[in-house]
């Protein structure tokens, strides 16, 4: 069980309360909700890559409601681009445009693909999602993907 994580999230939420930062207490306080939740759904098992694939989806949902909130509605985009900002202390660093590239050779070569075909996407990302997972966005590496089909 891989609580490292968890222990930063709730450290942070404490020092948050003491420093009456609300929003960063509100952000802190949802993931630690999430990841106690998922833990639960995982028979009290939480591992590193679940504890980040919590982290990541919190930042989805908090970019979608950024995204779908009305414009007139700053306040709340600009909570959500600070809760964001919170969470993302606690992913680790995301790959670039180039490391991806770099990843998605590496994984054509190992499967002997030197121009890649469309129809061999599903076994491309089969074997390139679980080396870039909580480290690069997955439409993003898909975009990239896309870049090599002939």
């Amino acid at each position: 069980i891989i609580m490292a994580l968890m222990d930063d999230v709730r450290a942070g939420m404490m020092a948050a309360m003491k420093n009456k930062d609300k929003v960063r207490k509100d952000a802190l306080s949802a993931l630690l909700a999430a990841m106690k939740s998922k833990m639960i759904d995982n028979k009290g098992q939480l591992s590193e890559d679940d504890a980040i694939a919590v982290v990541a989806k919190e930042i989805k949902q908090l970019k979608e409601t950024m995204d779908t909130a009305p414009e007139s509605y700053v306040e709340v985009k600009e909570e959500c681009a600070a809760k964001i900002a919170v969470l993302s202390e606690f992913m680790p660093k995301q790959m670039d445009e180039e490391e991806i590239k770099e990843v998605i050779r590496g994984v054509l070569a190992g499967l002997g693909l030197e121009k890649p075909e469309a129809k061999q996407k599903g076994i491309i990302m089969k074997n390139l999602m679980p080396l870039v997972k909580g480290k690069a966005d997955g439409k993003l590496v898909n975009e990239i993907l896309a870049t090599f089909f002939a």
